[in-house]
């Protein structure tokens, strides 16, 4: 048992030089300090109890996301404009059910295990999702070949010493073309206490803090890779969420233990993105016409609490399995 010790104001457990003795002197430290919190916080406590309903209201603690400069480019998802835009953007055939999303997803050549693993556990999460070899061929001469084959999506996966690291995400045929920055990805095997392998019901799907202009072109994009009739018998979600300008996927199956508690188990794969750039038409990395690149200026501005690149609460649902068709 450590007794408790008065230490003098410019006292610095720095200034020991014995390392044993500086680290019991830090411990030692650390349980006075924490004494004083909880002696401060009881104090607090009673003098609350005692006001009864004249307690001034409890103080709210300072966060990133409190102490974030509100984004002026933050949209309203009843406004008019917003909802004419989404009316009529390159994804409103999906929301409308016109549509069913069919994706093809490829790699960089000669993609590593990991990457390949990677896809193809994309493939079970993404209804109607095809993977193809790359075999060499440039993305300009993949594009066409989609489009013939009514492919709405293509989706590649970029690698960097045998780990995925990159997204393109091209809409077919007219574009929007996102770049994202993958990063953390766990793949199944890697995910402690995860659920059996998901079944082909289409899933549910959520997108949560897309609310600035930017978010609802990102999340639009992210849910027209699902069809939007979801199988609600798989009891399957896959979620995007939004923070600090970093887009969080987990797939989860959830099952009701009863009117208030809902139990949830991750499927997998889990990864995070952050969006590099966001080009109109489709993939054309000399000519393309960029709606937002992400700059080092922009870096500078979110380490002064400035996140503008996307945030909104919008959801939306899926369908469908998977076939085997074949690219000449």
């Amino acid at each position: 048992m450590i007794k408790s010790v008065a230490f003098p104001p410019t006292f610095s457990v720095s200034e020991i030089k014995n390392k044993q003795r500086r680290h019991l002197m830090f411990m030692k430290l650390k349980q006075e300090k924490r004494k004083q919190k909880m002696q401060l916080k009881k104090k607090k406590k009673k003098e609350r109890e005692a006001l009864g309903d004249k307690a001034p209201p409890k103080e709210v603690p300072k966060t990133i996301e409190n102490q974030r400069v509100y984004d002026e480019t933050t949209v309203d998802p009843e406004d008019e404009e917003v909802a004419f835009d989404e009316g009529t953007d390159e994804f409103s055939a999906y929301f409308n059910g016109l549509t069913n999303p069919k994706v093809l997803i490829t790699t960089s050549d000669r993609p590593r295990g990991r990457t390949v693993r990677f896809c193809e556990q994309l493939a079970t999460v993404i209804p109607n999702a095809h993977v193809y070899y790359r075999r060499g061929l440039a993305l300009k001469r993949i594009i066409p070949q989609c489009i013939a084959r009514n492919f709405t999506y293509l989706m590649v996966i970029n690698e960097d010493r045998k780990m995925p690291n990159g997204m393109v995400l091209c809409h077919l045929p007219d574009g929007p073309t996102a770049h994202f920055k993958v990063s953390s990805v766990r793949l199944r095997k890697e995910i402690k206490r995860r659920g059996k392998d998901p079944t082909e019901h289409s899933p549910e799907v959520i997108l949560n803090n897309f609310t600035t202009r930017l978010g609802h072109s990102i999340g639009r994009l992210l849910a027209a890779l699902f069809p939007q009739d979801p199988q609600f018998v798989g009891r399957q979600v896959a979620t995007f969420h939004n923070q600090r300008d970093f887009i969080f996927f987990r797939f989860h199956r959830y099952i009701f233990k009863n009117e208030k508690k809902v139990g949830l188990q991750e499927l997998g794969p889990r990864f995070t993105l952050k969006l590099r750039s966001l080009q109109k038409g489709t993939f054309d990395s000399k000519f393309g016409e960029y709606e937002w690149v992400l700059k080092v200026s922009f870096i500078a501005q979110t380490a002064r609490l400035v996140i503008f690149c996307i945030n909104s609460i919008f959801s939306s649902p899926h369908i469908e399995t998977k076939t085997n068709d074949e690219l000449p």
